[in-house]
């Protein structure tokens, strides 16, 4: 196997592992966070924040991945 190829297989596969965390973890917390939203209505402005900033949170392990991909493709071995 080519490097080249072997470093774009390693990027690919560091992006499609590190996608799959944050996209479950935002789903069970967007999917709660309306859950809760419906139970108590009053409750939606704190409740939203909260949501957005486990969001934010949880995407930094998806830019984490992007990082260790770009570095992996455009590093010289």
């Amino acid at each position: 196997m080519d490097v080249n190829a072997a470093k774009v297989l390693a990027a690919g596969l560091c992006m499609g592992l590190g996608a799959i965390g944050p996209a479950l973890g935002e789903g069970n917390a967007v999917g709660k966070a309306l859950e809760s939203m419906a139970r108590q209505p009053e409750m939606a402005g704190t409740l939203r924040t909260n949501m957005i900033l486990g969001c934010a949170i949880t995407e930094t392990t998806g830019i984490y991945s992007l990082v260790v991909a770009l570095l992996l493709l455009f590093m010289k071995f």
